[in-house]
């Protein structure tokens, strides 16, 4: 039978209660996620000074970014055990990511050296990794076709925001109450595991993904069962629905696409957690701004708008015609943030200039950080029998972009200037864009089934030979 039926009355189910409770059980792991990545951006130099490591340091460079980039390098490594696993169920590890989170926020606030709290750091990325992989993944396999965009750009995309728009009040508020900077820092990283923590019952409750059920572990009882739940109706499933194609022959056939995404998502992350990691820190500190306050005026002002963009997009004008104009977007707007330092002169204003980097944010948001960042490609361009595993090769590639970054981009501020640095990532926005334009598919409104090309390989299984 065409498998596409079988799934047909999920894609055409209206967004319901369903949706909305599973995505914010989601979202509030992806909030977390926001939060404990963004965070140590706002407090890297309270974090070194702590541990008495200046600028004049000779070991300034290194702990900068190991510790910025330690959470990073963990959720490489998340992502790829998670990935292999999730093909024994997506709900089996369901909360054992956030459980991970919240052990390592926790531990956070007992570390003695900067040693101590980048071993602690990759335990938490790796739950982070993990969220990377799983969260996604369930978002599209459980929702609907025509809303499949807007619910991951809310559930993944807009929620990082929110965790770290969380993270710069927590701070700005313990500062202005004057706690203690030693104090400050161990607690604004210590408090995601709040988040986490709330949503591990909750995870374990989420039924698992019908598409699982039927493709990977041939359960048709189970599967009828959990469409019953989401949709409220029974539906006629015979046959053999189970997948057996390997992850060879697949990728033999799609390997390109899956390489295509996980190369934005490198490219994105090398971008993006520039900003990310050293925008509260090295950014706000050229223009004189408080890390707390460049951190919540960029999601307030640009990052959140620049989602809302995308919400209103997403499922209109499509996936690849978004994530080109982002790109393009945060080039144009690295590029000229570079060029207004270097040639304003005596009437540079720290203002205009932070206006210029902040819309690389909205750019950002409104493109490839609410598509490649938020896991779309990868779940919605690999077949269910692989997505785990191509998932957690685009998630591993974005880590990977992001940890090199995070090495690459104080050497280049120091060694360079931040003109040369900034410029840098503009390149690296522009080449993402061209291979967007020239090599992403168009996914909108399909169901998974159809945006993998699942279908055309079970045609072909189907059609005898002549």
């Amino acid at each position: 039978m065409d498998i596409r039926s079988v799934f047909k009355p999920l894609d055409e189910k209206k967004f319901s209660w369903f949706h909305a409770k599973s995505m914010i059980t989601t979202g509030m792991g992806v909030f977390t996620d926001g939060y404990d990545l963004s965070s140590i951006g706002i407090v890297l130099l309270t974090v070194l000074s702590s541990f008495g490591i200046t600028s004049h340091s000779p070991d300034y460079a290194l702990y900068t970014s190991l510790i910025a980039g330690s959470a990073l390098i963990g959720a490489a490594v998340g992502a790829i055990i998670f990935g292999i696993l999730s093909n024994r169920g997506r709900k089996t590890f369901y909360g054992v990511d956030v459980a991970l989170m919240t052990v390592g926020a926790l531990l956070q606030a007992f570390v003695t050296s900067p040693l101590e709290l980048v071993l602690v750091r990759l335990l938490l990325g790796i739950g982070i990794g993990a969220d990377y992989v799983l969260s996604p993944m369930i978002m599209a396999e459980h929702s609907n076709a025509k809303d499949r965009g807007k619910i991951i750009a809310l559930g993944f995309g807009l929620f990082w925001g929110f965790g770290a728009t969380t993270a710069a009040l927590i701070y700005l508020g313990l500062s202005y109450a004057g706690v203690s900077p030693d104090v400050i820092w161990k607690v604004v990283l210590a408090a995601g595991a709040i988040p986490a923590a709330s949503v591990i019952y909750l995870r374990r409750k989420i039924p698992e993904t019908p598409r699982y059920l039927a493709r990977i572990k041939g359960d048709v009882e189970g599967l009828r069962n959990v469409i019953k739940e989401v949709v409220g109706q029974d539906i006629q499933a015979s046959g053999e629905l189970k997948d057996v194609k390997t992850f060879s022959e697949y990728f033999s056939k799609f390997g390109k696409t899956f390489l295509v995404a996980a190369l934005l998502w490198f490219l994105f992350d090398i971008v993006a957690y520039s900003g990310i990691l050293f925008g509260p820190s090295l950014i706000a500190k050229s223009l004189g701004i408080n890390s707390g306050v460049f951190q919540l005026l960029n999601e307030g002002l640009f990052i959140v708008p620049g989602g809302l963009v995308a919400l209103a997009f997403i499922d209109r004008l499509g996936r690849k015609p978004l994530q080109t104009v982002g790109f393009i977007g945060m080039a144009l707007s690295l590029f000229a943030f570079t060029a207004y330092k270097d040639l304003a002169g005596a009437a540079f204003s720290p203002l205009i200039a932070y206006v210029i980097y902040g819309m690389m944010n909205f750019a950002q948001q409104a493109g490839p950080g609410s598509i490649s960042a938020a896991g779309m490609l990868g779940v919605e361009l690999a077949p269910t029998k692989v997505r785990g595993l191509v998932q957690s090769l685009t998630v591993a590639s974005g880590r990977i972009g992001a940890a090199l970054t995070s090495f690459v981009f104080p050497s280049l501020f120091l060694t360079y200037g931040e003109g040369f640095a900034v410029g840098f990532l503009g390149a690296v926005a522009l080449i993402a864009a061209v291979i967007t334009l020239l090599f992403v598919p168009e996914t909108k409104s399909k169901p998974l089934e159809e945006s993998s090309q699942e279908v055309v390989v079970e045609f072909e299984k189907s059609t005898p030979r002549k």
